[in-house]
């Protein structure tokens, strides 16, 4: 489980250059099919989406649909922590429940030079997604103990990052201790409220509206 503003650090952080000179990553182009009157809130990096999506390659032939295949259900992910390919991640933001985008999204932010399965390396693809539901990210007492390893019912900021490193290793990606302390020092900005040093089970279980 992720502290919800860690997940958006988690996204934003990996996604940029260590060091300079290079290319700005593509961009996903995004069409709007279907958008609801009302909408109550809007999709962020840390929220959990559930969607139904269809895929097509270029040519318009359909590889996958989630309505007909498999267990026919939506599913769930978390948006920015890298569960789904880039694309997903940078083209369903600031999406309403019950609306619809058409995403092309290029290879560099989907299955780049290696391909998956049925999809070709260097492929450039299209999904139609449906967003159906917006819940916020999992900021439970579960995952409070979880960090808190010696259990005083707060974190520290070691323990925070000792949590950011397991977190990168679960996802496949390196440890960067330069990267976590970063992190470290805008979580606790955001999270310390009280400007102790630490981030009380309060602190972490309460919900802000930026998170």
């Amino acid at each position: 489980m992720l502290l919800g503003v860690v997940s958006w650090l988690c996204a934003s952080l990996l996604a940029s250059p260590v060091g300079g000179g290079k290319l700005p990553e593509p961009e996903v182009n995004v069409e709007v099919l279907h958008k609801p009157f009302l909408c109550h809130r809007k999709s962020k990096y840390g929220d959990m989406l559930l969607v139904h999506h269809e895929g097509y390659f270029q040519n318009g032939t359909l590889f996958h649909s989630s309505y007909t295949e498999g267990d026919q259900q939506a599913v769930w992910f978390t948006l920015g922590i890298r569960e789904v390919i880039k694309g997903w991640d940078k083209g369903l933001q600031d999406m309403c429940s019950g609306e619809k985008r058409r995403l092309t999204i290029p290879p560099s932010l989907a299955y780049g030079k290696e391909g998956r399965g049925k999809i070709p390396p260097e492929s450039t693809l299209t999904f139609v997604m449906e967003v159906l539901e917006i819940r916020n990210g999992p900021r439970s007492h579960e995952s409070f103990q979880e960090m808190d390893l010696n259990d005083d019912w707060k974190l520290s900021k070691q323990e925070v990052k000792e949590y950011l490193r397991k977190e990168f290793e679960r996802h496949g990606y390196p440890p960067n201790d330069t990267h976590h302390e970063s992190m470290v020092e805008d979580i606790f900005a955001k999270e310390d409220e009280n400007k102790d040093g630490f981030i009380s089970s309060r602190e972490f279980t309460y919900k802000h509206d930026e998170l």
